[in-house]
């Protein structure tokens, strides 16, 4: 079943890097009480990823905090020396949080897993963006086509707050 409005997040477990090495971050540790903008990516340094979805949210990134947000996130099926990797190369350090799902585990948790095998690229996360507001999503838009980034892009999560 996929998460919907109103819902509470599941209870996994995301690593992030920082400047002390790899930390393991609970969902409560980065969502209770506050506002965060999260969105999902189907893998680090996939074209759309990167070149479409990603850049939005790095160039509106003072938008979203003017308008109450603490943290912007982003999450994707892949480990977090890539993640980490990914943040360097795209400018977005110490402006969006870059959680590795890489196991898949909060994906498949939220229903928002995707099956990439005939691709190459196993199981992943469906292109989405939400609000979730002290652990609750309060909007929430899911990608139909993975190689496209408007419903869940950043302007559509602006207009939403």
């Amino acid at each position: 079943m996929t998460i919907e409005i109103g819902d509470t997040l599941p209870s996994v477990s995301f690593k992030t890097m920082t400047p002390d090495g790899s930390k393991v971050l609970s969902t409560a540790d980065i969502f209770s009480g506050k506002k965060v903008v999260l969105f999902g990516v189907p893998g680090a340094f996939t074209p759309t990823c990167s070149n479409n979805h990603l850049p939005g949210y790095l160039e509106n990134h003072d938008a979203f905090l003017a308008r109450g947000v603490d943290t912007i996130a982003v999450v994707a099926v892949n480990d977090q020396f890539v993640m980490q990797a990914w943040a360097r190369f795209t400018g977005g350090e110490g402006k969006i949080l870059f959680l590795a799902d890489g196991s898949a585990e909060f994906a498949k948790a939220t229903g928002l897993d995707l099956d990439a095998t005939a691709g190459g690229m196993g199981i992943r996360s469906k292109r989405f963006s939400m609000i979730v507001d002290d652990g609750k999503v309060t909007a929430l838009n899911i990608e139909e086509a993975p190689g496209q980034a408007v419903t869940s892009g950043a302007a559509t999560l602006l207009e939403q707050l």
